[in-house]
């Protein structure tokens, strides 16, 4: 689609309809059963593939239980969904790179999640020592698969709002110099300095961006009270980030790309005494992209970013169909039911500026 084009000769206010390549989801959680057969519609109705994460419990850690796993999301597609789920292999101390290798080679991964251990949800079985994972990220390098690492230091001395500059400073950047050919996602970016290093690398380096990123800052945590269905990992940070990190995203620049990391729990997870981190963002994420990149009057950009430079990095085609947003006001449901409990939804409730109209061949 040729968007610049478009508004070149109309000007972005006035554009009311925009029509893009059909874009892809290149970061998601789609849990498992019946959580996954009550959020995976809402991915399907806007992205033709996304990047599934492995952190189940227990963790996808081998081909068989990758083959598996991709088995019961196709299973629950809904019915004439052209979906595609890009599966990952959570990578532990003990993971084999022939394993690796294998299921790469195979297609049943597109790439491997490095989790920090203790950095987020289901992140036990992660690495406590990059070094220790050094073969198996030898053997990426040599094949050419990503590893897609969750950017945060877990040390608890680390204050939380520093935890993925900490891990920049003191790990990634470390990791960068010892693989030097190494691929590397730095999935939900959130600072300067995140968004910094991977421009610094950015012929063999990219980022994910989250919709949710883009509206929150620290302080959305705490207004009118604590935010529980605003808690993320790694969280909202400052408001120069979140500034940094639209900059970013509007920019063009193929480096950076849409990931929702879209994390449902249900109610009584997020309104626990210890609230699990996860923002169920699905089902409004493309609305809330289109926004943020119509308020930073870069409408004309938002192809690249969710359709074309996720594809590009990944080495795939980019989508042949179609997906057409609508400049008009459009209001989502609360929550979403999930058997006896709900499953609260990232704006929902509000008034969303864009609405998604039909899919197009």
């Amino acid at each position: 689609m040729n968007t610049e084009k478009m508004f070149g000769q109309l000007g972005a206010s006035a554009v009311t309809t925009l029509t893009i390549r059909r874009p892809d989801d290149w970061h998601v959680h789609l849990r498992d059963g019946d959580m996954m057969k009550a959020v995976l519609p809402f991915t399907t109705s806007q992205f033709a593939r996304a990047v599934v994460m492995p952190n189940l419990t227990p963790p996808i850690t081998t081909v068989a239980a990758a083959r598996a796993y991709r088995d019961r999301i196709l299973a629950a597609r809904p019915e004439g969904s052209d979906f595609t789920p890009l599966m990952t292999c959570y990578l532990t101390e003990e993971t084999s790179a022939d394993e690796v290798e294998t299921g790469f080679q195979e297609g049943v991964w597109v790439a491997c999640k490095l989790y920090p251990v203790g950095a987020t949800t289901n992140s036990s079985h992660g690495v406590t020592d990059l070094a220790r994972i050094g073969p198996v990220l030898e053997r990426m390098e040599r094949i050419g698969m990503p590893v897609l690492i969750h950017g945060e230091a877990t040390d608890p001395a680390v204050d939380i709002f520093d935890r993925e500059s900490f891990f920049i400073e003191n790990s990634l950047q470390r990791l960068i110099k010892r693989h030097q050919g190494l691929k590397i996602v730095l999935e939900h970016v959130t600072t300067v300095e995140g968004v910094a290093i991977v421009r610094e690398n950015a012929t063999r380096m990219a980022a994910t961006i989250t919709p949710h990123h883009l509206v929150l800052n620290r302080t959305s945590l705490f207004q009118g009270g604590l935010r529980p269905n605003f808690y993320c990992l790694p969280v909202a940070k400052r408001e120069h980030h979140r500034q940094a990190l639209r900059r970013a995203a509007v920019s063009g620049e193929p480096c950076f790309f849409l990931g929702t990391d879209s994390a449902p729990h249900l109610r009584e997870a997020k309104q626990a005494e210890c609230c699990s981190a996860g923002i169920f963002c699905g089902p409004t994420a493309l609305q809330t992209y289109a926004q943020v990149f119509d308020e930073e009057d870069s409408l004309c950009r938002l192809e690249s970013f969710a359709s074309c430079n996720g594809p590009s990095f990944y080495g795939l085609p980019v989508n042949h169909d179609t997906i057409t947003l609508h400049r008009r006001r459009d209001l989502s449901d609360r929550s979403l039911q999930v058997g006896r409990s709900e499953v609260a939804k990232f704006r929902g409730g509000e008034w969303l500026a864009w609405s998604i109209g039909e899919v197009s061949e």
